[in-house]
């Protein structure tokens, strides 16, 4: 049945691609996807006719009907039908308000995944965010160049003048330009020297009034480009890996005739997705930064890293499982508990490997007080657990592969639970 409807899907949205032919963005990288997507979006549907992805459905699945502009999911059978009858209408008979773009994020979980999505979707621009030394699904390739290999071939997958994307500050994406052909344009972005979208100033303010930080948090930097530099602003953000995702999406705009004044005014209104650094009341007026959608070695480190902006708060990492990591498993978790240990007052370490995170801050001389340890089938306890253990004013990161559904110990710390569904990741999935 799965074949089937893939097969089927596959080809009603090459029909509908073909029919209407918009300009399609496609996003992969190990971590940033999702809000590079949301990004994008918020910035170019300023002045153009857009369309995103759905949630995080970037596969054989989730792309197609991302495409015919269907919600992706766990659906029943009649409802996928009416998803293919659909696409077959679209093809049929024009709709005059399909979108002029389409955003769609490329997943690259197995060998294969970016050439079978870009060909049902072959990009005119492609960004690839961040690998990383270690990166997530890594224990499905022979070797990290291969999953390299398999990013990049949404660069090789662009036309003559399609224009590639690339973190400029990540070497294995900045590397890619190398074996680019002279016909594709390149816009690199980061903050290092040689970026050809350049960040600078980074800084995060607003947080000395630990009761109002949901109203004065704010990410501020500036991009330089061409000569030219703009300041940006942007309430409610945190962390380097959204200030990425805002250069990856002024890159965007840049290639598509923006300007960097539109850049600067239009960025403003970009708010990061659930579960992604995204900050949220906590009880006994505590908060918390819920990064819980997913995890990977680079972006948990630079969660842990995020803490250590708010020196006057006392700093609790809530740290699940990083999976799909193959050999890399006690490396990267034996170094996220060595940057816990530098950055946290108290640590709650949630499952298996992440005993590990446990071993190694324990081998820093962290206090044998301060961390405690709970296995992936206590994810509700560990919750109830910390209730005791926070106090007022604390700040308190919640981390994890989606598969720990640490957004239940979010749910369980939150003020306002009730809002669950609204403000959290994965709340249409059955539970476990």
């Amino acid at each position: 049945m799965h074949f089937f409807l893939q097969f089927i899907l596959k080809y009603i949205s090459k029909f509908v691609l073909w029919r209407y032919k918009p300009v399609i963005i496609a996003i992969t990288g190990s971590v940033g996807k999702t809000s590079v997507r949301d990004a994008v979006f918020t910035l170019i549907s300023k002045r153009f006719r857009v369309r995103k992805s759905v949630k995080n459905y970037n596969n054989e699945i989730g792309v197609p009907m991302s495409v015919i502009g269907s919600r992706s999911g766990k659906l029943k059978f009649f409802e996928y039908l009416n998803v293919i009858f659909s696409g077959i209408f679209l093809f049929f008979w024009k709709n005059n308000d399909f979108p002029r773009f389409l955003v769609l994020e490329m997943g690259a979980d197995k060998p294969g995944d970016i050439k079978y999505l870009t060909d049902i979707a072959r990009p005119n621009i492609s960004v690839v965010t961040a690998i990383g030394e270690m990166p997530a699904h890594i224990e499905f390739f022979p070797e990290r160049d291969a999953l390299i290999e398999e990013k990049a071939r949404i660069l090789t997958a662009l036309p003559e003048n399609g224009a590639a994307v690339l973190n400029y500050d990540d070497l294995s994406v900045r590397d890619m330009r190398h074996s680019l052909p002279e016909n594709i344009s390149i816009l690199t972005y980061g903050f290092g020297s040689g970026a050809v979208v350049k960040g600078d100033n980074y800084a995060i303010g607003g947080v000395e009034d630990k009761n109002n930080l949901d109203a004065d948090l704010y990410m501020s930097f500036k991009i330089a480009y061409n000569g030219s530099t703009v300041p940006v602003r942007v309430r409610g953000l945190l962390g380097y890996s959204q200030a990425y995702a805002v250069l990856a999406a002024a890159s965007i705009a840049l290639a598509l005739g923006m300007n960097l004044l539109e850049i600067s005014e239009g960025i403003g209104d970009y708010v990061s997705p659930p579960g992604r650094i995204k900050l949220l009341k906590g009880i006994k007026n505590s908060w918390i930064i819920d990064d819980s959608y997913n995890s990977s070695p680079l972006a948990a480190l630079s969660a842990v890293e995020t803490l250590a902006i708010f020196k006057d708060y006392r700093k609790i990492a809530i740290l699940g499982d990083m999976l799909e990591l193959g050999e890399y498993t006690e490396k990267a978790h034996r170094n996220l508990g060595e940057k816990a240990a530098e950055v946290c007052d108290l640590i709650i370490a949630v499952g298996s490997r992440a005993k590990f995170i446990y071993d190694e801050a324990l081998s820093r001389s962290f206090s044998k007080e301060n961390i405690f340890y709970f296995d992936h089938h206590q994810i509700e306890e560990a919750g109830k657990f910390i209730q005791k253990k926070i106090n007022s004013g604390d700040m308190i990161l919640v981390k994890g592969s989606q598969e720990m559904r640490m957004e239940k110990i979010v749910q369980e710390i939150m003020a306002e639970p009730e809002k669950a569904k609204e403000l959290l990741v994965r709340q249409d999935w059955e539970d476990a």
